[in-house]
């Protein structure tokens, strides 16, 4: 496992690579508040056939932040990661994302399609959506948690309550947390405190609307495979999923018993899949 740092402009992305430079390159992208680490298990059954790269999105792991100017939108996540693929001169490439990373890694492969060769998705089929039931009260929510600044980042005394406090609120084992949690830390005065953006925590002003996005997934060409766990989580109805994976001509879903995080839970077998689905 080497690190990474990659020079995109206004910013320095971070990663992790895993296998030989000179072998097919496979572009990894993590979920929300998850970093590179998040495929640690996975990444190294993957690397006698790729060059494996997983980077941390702005905001998370050790990437830089965004300015406070600006926010976090799936449409700037997929342009780093172009910006980030130019910079280590890959023309073509496997992709594949988790959740959040799955949205982005389906809007990376809408905008570039000549540049994907095949798009491997975990948990997710393009960025969550609008059908507009909460739109007004999420803008309002949004709108007053930008005025009120971020909220001071909480203090763990060690790495293990942190990777325990994770587990808590994600539903993963602590022991597997851990890989994601370490990378996502930093030492500060009395223990260990998140490096991840505290912005990434509020709500997103505007999402969005599904109609809009069933018309960017019509112009999904690289073939997709699409990976989900079962039982499906409540942001993945599997009904709503369904019209989306509708509009993709070139798409094979697999289902697999166990948590959002299948690629922690199950390496051995995402690995196999993904070996299938490339």
């Amino acid at each position: 496992m080497r690190e990474l740092r990659i020079a995109i402009p206004g910013m320095e992305l971070a990663g992790l690579s895993w296998g030989e430079p000179d072998a097919a390159p496979l572009v990894l992208i993590h979920g929300w508040l998850d970093n590179a680490a998040s495929f640690a298990l996975l990444a190294p059954r993957l690397a006698d056939r790729f060059h494996v790269i997983a980077l941390d999105l702005p905001g998370h792991g050790h990437s830089d932040h965004l300015p406070e100017s600006t926010i976090y939108t799936h449409q700037d996540y997929a342009r780093a990661v172009l910006a980030a693929v130019d910079s280590l001169a890959l023309p073509r490439f496997h992709l594949l994302g988790h959740s959040l990373g799955a949205g982005v890694a389906t809007m990376v492969a809408i905008a570039a399609p000549e540049r994907i060769r095949a798009l491997s998705l975990i948990e997710g089929l393009g960025p969550l959506g609008d059908d507009g039931s909460r739109t007004l009260d999420r803008f309002r929510e949004a709108m007053v948690s930008t005025a009120g600044g971020a909220r001071p980042l909480r203090v763990f005394p060690s790495i293990d309550d942190a990777a325990r406090a994770r587990a808590l609120a994600s539903g993963l084992d602590a022991t597997l947390a851990r890989h994601i949690v370490e990378r996502g830390l930093r030492e500060v005065d009395g223990g260990y405190s998140w490096r991840s953006d505290a912005r990434l925590s509020r709500p997103t002003a505007l999402r969005l609307a599904e109609t809009q996005i069933m018309s960017l997934l019509l112009g999904l060409a690289a073939p997709t495979s699409l990976l989900l766990a079962n039982p499906s989580p409540p942001y993945l109805e599997p009904e709503a999923l369904q019209v989306r994976i509708d509009c993709v001509d070139d798409i094979r879903v697999k289902h697999m018993d166990g948590g959002h995080h299948l690629h922690l839970e199950h390496p051995e077998a995402v690995a196999d899949w993904v070996h299938g689905a490339l």
